[in-house]
């Protein structure tokens, strides 16, 4: 970042940026600033897997997200960070519609899947959401069998017939069940580590194992994009090792998209990273080496070094 001139007045400091523009460091450490356009201009190779644009979201009086616009590519990481409330989740579950399970939101905008708008009238919710699937902060594998965890999508969704009635009828899809399960517990980087006891209750797993499971299932239904909200955040350090480690292979073939709090992990693993800032704004969105070494925005390198947040 260019270097500022700064003078100090009573409890606020006056900053002159480069470019002469007036910003003020409020007492807090945050500096308040412009937000200028090209700071999320993020130009990306070829059509976005995702495409956002002028998206805002408001739980009731409180505007949660304002005016978002963002590009996110193909087979990559995208890094979603900033302090605690500024929006990042509320980001993630747009991409999906999970927000439209909460009464109070009222969502304005465009989010395009694949040059589709998803939120136009007609979209089937449960296809996006195989589409787009999601792994949340704290492991929830359902109280059933590891091999019922993995197969249990593609069941509820009439991707695999097993059973007695499907015996009967002549459906039966146990071969291509198996052949499922065993290939997303690869995917997740789990089968060495359950392959003898898939019908063991999947609560029996340790924590992040069980992450490793939920990021199976979701792998099961055939996802084109993953959303992760904090993924690793509950984990130990090993655990969370195991979680980067997957997160950087499933990007050779998926959309993976991000949210933590560890600015270490978003540099670990990120092809690109958005930094959303108090206020539900999306401040700066760029290569993750270039927002983590020279970033653009006063405010992002303020939190980028811990001066606030």
């Amino acid at each position: 970042m260019s270097e500022t001139d700064v003078t100090q007045t009573g409890t606020e400091a006056q900053t002159a940026g480069h470019d002469g523009t007036q910003s003020t460091e409020t007492t807090d450490g945050e500096t308040a600033e412009r937000t200028r356009a090209e700071w999320t201009e993020y130009a990306i190779d070829g059509e976005p897997k995702l495409s956002v644009e002028d998206l805002d979201v408001h739980y009731g009086e409180d505007h949660a997200l304002k005016s978002v616009s963002m590009d996110i590519p193909r087979e990559s990481v995208t890094a979603l960070i900033g302090p605690s409330g500024c929006g990042k989740s509320t980001f993630l579950r747009c991409l999906n519609r999970m927000n439209d399970r909460i009464n109070a939101a009222r969502i304005d905008g465009s989010v395009e899947l694949d040059g589709e708008e998803i939120y136009q009238d007609g979209v089937d919710l449960v296809e996006l959401r195989k589409r787009v699937g999601m792994v949340f902060q704290a492991p929830n594998p359902f109280p059933k069998s590891i091999r019922d965890n993995i197969a249990y999508g593609p069941r509820k969704h009439g991707d695999l017939n097993s059973g007695l009635v499907a015996r009967l009828l002549g459906r039966d899809d146990s071969d291509e069940e198996e052949q499922l399960v065993e290939q997303s517990l690869r995917q997740a980087a789990l089968w060495d580590e359950v392959k003898d006891r898939l019908d063991d209750n999947a609560l029996g797993l340790s924590g992040g194992q069980q992450q490793r499971l939920c990021i199976g299932r979701c792998l099961a239904v055939g996802p084109e994009v993953i959303l992760m909200d904090e993924p690793a955040s509950a984990l130990d350090p090993v655990a969370t090792s195991k979680i980067e480690d997957l997160i950087e292979d499933l990007a050779e073939d998926y959309t993976v998209v991000v949210v933590t709090h560890s600015m270490q992990q978003a540099a670990r693993i990120s092809d690109q990273t958005a930094v959303f800032l108090t206020g539900g704004e999306l401040v700066e969105y760029d290569d993750t080496e270039k927002i983590f070494e020279n970033p653009e925005s006063q405010r992002v390198e303020d939190y980028i070094t811990g001066k606030f947040g």
